[in-house]
């Protein structure tokens, strides 16, 4: 009998061990939302935005606007304004006379369709009564820009949507519009630009500019900078570009990606003007404030071939684990060649390599920035010639540097102890160079280099601490707290002043 209840119980237990598997297998996952699905669940959240008084919202659906516009067609479109526009709307009616007409198959589709599910599925949601909020209607159009940018045939198109949308925009003249409005403009600068007609945007610009100013629309104004400086940038206007940025002030309160475009417009500017310690500074930024670089691959690519260029300007050689970043590898592969002829002060090697990639160092705007290292490399390559001899010929000079003319080496060496990249002595009479010893690394460049890094982490620190968040009243409580202390304090010193506590009280019998 033992034996037969030993059994029966371990059969149970197996039992439980089988069900407990079961009810841990893992469940289905769910199936991600539809463009239609999830461009009426952000229209819901406009909704919430205006009726709560609460932009974040708002901010929240701008946020998906990358990665929905990459889903959305003329159907996805077409769906989502029938869902959410009554059937009688001038609205509706408006924004789809933007879009194709359906083609008959899809008419016949959507037919059947919805016949065989009337006869199996329940009743489908019913459609609204009213119109949503205007900002519903400027999202929508802000998509089909969006859309119309996907192909050259509708360039001229979003131009005009573009322009019926801004007119819109200023006769409502809704502040809870703002977050959706500087959106707006980056898509009719976009417009503007893929129809080569930037130029003619830019009085729009300044003028909207202007008013964002006065209405202290800190979303939009910020959206307005970025996209004055593209279009100086973009025809090489760099002194009215500078001028902008000295007569404007860049909203303190700008999201992180407007930042990150500011600072990078501040980088070129500075870096053209000469001033690339500002210039490196502005980069810095830039990449710091800048999306992960899966996220915006482009932008982290163009920030960090500037940087790149930067850095060799002042003198300075980038990182290699840089150039084997995943995303960089490919675009810097230039520029790693580049770098390699500066590091090993080969004027030919710069030379070749200057002529190899021409055509995407002008691409990229800074084939006239490549063109300044030239001095650079001629400097590291004396630096190099100064350390490994101690008297040197111009003439061997003139042929090691591939330089024309002993003049020209006799013109670059005296510059170079000037400036006080080597330490020397040029004799005339016999026509060579000689080489003093070099200096320590204690001297008054070290000095400033230690108070660059200094007032660097000072400035992290401030940003760090202007970006904490701090509990709402959290100090109250520790002044209650400090409050029944003293308290507690008073009464036990007038205890013992009146003679209620003895020394011996609460010994028991010890």
């Amino acid at each position: 009998m033992p034996d037969v209840e030993m059994a029966k119980a371990t059969d149970k237990k197996e039992d439980k061990k089988d069900e407990k598997k079961d009810d841990k297998k893992p469940e289905p996952k769910p199936e991600p939302p539809t463009p239609t699905q999830e461009i009426k669940a952000n229209i819901a959240l406009i909704d919430r935005a205006i009726n709560d008084l609460e932009t974040r919202f708002t901010h929240r659906v701008l946020r998906s606007l990358t990665a929905l516009r990459k889903r959305i067609n003329d159907k996805v479109l077409r769906d989502a304004i029938e869902e959410n526009y009554p059937k009688d709307s001038v609205v509706k009616n408006s924004l789809l006379s933007w879009l194709p007409p359906a083609p008959p198959a899809e008419q016949s589709m959507e037919v059947d369709a919805s016949s065989e599910a009337n006869a199996t599925a329940p009743l489908p949601p019913l459609k609204p009564t009213s119109d949503p909020v205007p900002e519903a209607e400027i999202y929508f159009r802000l998509l089909i820009i969006h859309h119309l940018h996907t192909s050259k045939d509708t360039y001229s198109k979003s131009i005009e949507l573009s322009h019926e949308t801004v007119d819109k925009m200023q006769s409502m003249n809704r502040r809870s519009m703002d977050p959706i409005a500087a959106k707006i403009w980056f898509a009719v600068e976009r417009s503007y630009e893929l129809g080569g007609e930037l130029a003619d945007a830019r009085p729009m610009f300044l003028a909207a500019q202007r008013t964002a100013s006065l209405r202290h629309d800190d979303d939009t104004q910020a959206s307005l900078i970025n996209r004055l400086l593209r279009g100086y940038l973009h025809y090489n206007l760099y002194d009215q570009a500078d001028k902008l940025v000295s007569k404007t002030t860049f909203p303190a309160s700008a999201s992180n990606p407007q930042y990150a475009r500011y600072h990078y417009f501040l980088g070129r500017i500075k870096a053209v003007q000469l001033n690339y310690t500002a210039a490196h500074t502005n980069l810095q930024q830039a990449i710091r404030r800048a999306p992960a670089a899966k996220t915006a691959p482009g932008f982290y690519q163009a920030v960090h071939k500037l940087f790149v260029i930067v850095e060799l300007l002042m003198g300075d050689i980038p990182d290699r684990s840089l150039f084997r970043h995943p995303v960089l590898e490919k675009a810097l592969s230039a520029y790693f060649d580049i770098v390699k002829a500066v590091r090993t002060g080969s004027l030919s090697e710069f030379q070749s390599t200057l002529n190899k990639h021409a055509v995407q160092f002008e691409a990229d705007k800074t084939y006239t920035l490549i063109v300044r290292l030239r001095q650079n490399v001629i400097k590291t390559g004396i630096r190099r010639l100064s350390l490994s001899y101690s008297r040197i010929s111009l003439r061997d000079i003139c042929l090691k540097l591939h330089l024309d003319s002993e003049e020209d080496a006799e013109y670059i060496v005296g510059k170079a102890i000037r400036d006080g990249v080597i330490e020397g002595r040029i004799v005339h009479e016999k026509g060579w160079m000689e080489c003093g010893s070099q200096k320590d690394g204690y001297g008054s460049e070290a000095s400033e280099v230690f108070g660059r890094r200094i007032g660097y982490c000072l400035d992290l620190h401030n940003e760090s601490v202007k970006a904490m968040r701090y509990p709402l009243n959290a100090h109250r409580k520790e002044l209650a707290a400090a409050q029944d202390a003293r308290e507690r304090e008073k009464e036990l010193a007038k205890e013992i002043q009146e003679g209620d506590l003895d020394d011996d009280e609460g010994l028991g019998d010890y």
